[in-house]
C-alpha cells in the first residue's frame, strides 16, 4: 500500500530537490543537468521530479526565484540599517558583496545561467525585479536627496555593472594580487559619487 504523503512530506522533498538543483545548476550549468541525475541525486525515481516540476526549466526558475528572494532579503536588511542615502547605497553595497561570496550557489544562478525572465514564470520575474530594485533604488535616493546630479537610473545601473564586474574579477582569481575586492568596490563607488556629485555635495553638505 503506497505510502500517503503528507503536506510536510510535500514539502520537505520540494525543498531537498531544490537544494541539490541549485548545487548542480551551479556546478554544471543549465546544459550539464539531467532530470535523472538530480533523481538519483536523491535517491528516487527518475519520474519523481516530474510530479513536482513540470520540467527542468521549472526547477531553474523556481530555485532561481528563490535565489533572488534570498538577494533581496539581504539588500532589503542593509537599506534598513542605513542613514541617509548615501550609508544606504554602502550598505547595499556591502551585503551585495557579502551575498556573491557567501551564496556563490545562488549568485551564479542568477546572473550566470542564461535563462530569459518571462512572464512564464512570474515569481522569478517578481523575485528579479525586487532585487533589481534595491539595487538601483539608492541611487534614485541620492538623486532625490539632492546629493548627485546624473541620470540615477544610468548612474545605478553603472554602479551595478561595476560591482558585479569586481565579483567575477575576484572569483575568477583575478586578483589574487591586486587589491581586496571591498577595497576595490569602494574605491569605485567613490569615483562614481564623485563624478556625479551635485553642487550640494561639492559644498561640503554631504559626506
Amino acid at each position: 500500500m503506497p505510502r500517503y504523503l503528507t503536506d510536510k512530506d510535500i514539502a520537505d522533498f520540494r525543498a531537498e530537490l531544490c537544494r541539490v538543483a541549485t548545487e548542480r545548476f551551479a556546478r554544471f550549468g543549465y546544459e550539464g543537468v539531467t532530470m535523472r541525475q538530480l533523481a538519483e541525486a536523491l535517491g528516487c525515481s527518475p519520474k519523481t521530479p516530474y510530479r513536482y516540476f513540470k520540467d527542468k526549466a521549472d526547477i531553474l526558475a523556481t530555485v532561481r526565484a528563490q535565489a533572488f528572494t534570498r538577494f533581496a532579503d539581504a539588500l532589503e536588511a542593509a537599506v534598513a540599517k542605513g542613514d541617509g542615502a548615501l550609508d544606504r547605497a554602502r550598505q547595499v553595497g556591502d551585503a551585495y558583496l557579502r551575498f556573491a561570496f557567501e551564496r556563490p550557489h545562488d549568485y551564479r544562478i542568477m546572473f550566470e545561467i542564461d535563462q530569459p525572465i518571462g512572464d512564464e514564470h512570474p515569481d522569478l520575474a517578481e523575485a528579479a525585479r525586487r532585487a533589481r530594485t534595491f539595487i538601483t533604488r539608492q541611487a534614485e535616493d541620492m538623486a532625490s536627496e539632492g546629493l548627485i546630479d546624473v541620470d540615477p537610473v544610468l548612474f545605478g545601473w553603472s554602479l551595478w555593472a561595476g560591482t558585479h564586474g569586481i565579483v567575477m574579477l575576484a572569483k575568477a582569481g583575478m586578483l589574487g594580487h591586486g587589491p581586496d575586492r571591498k577595497a576595490l568596490a569602494g574605491f569605485h563607488g567613490l569615483l562614481m559619487f564623485r563624478g556625479a556629485m551635485s553642487n550640494k555635495s561639492k559644498g561640503g553638505k554631504a559626506r
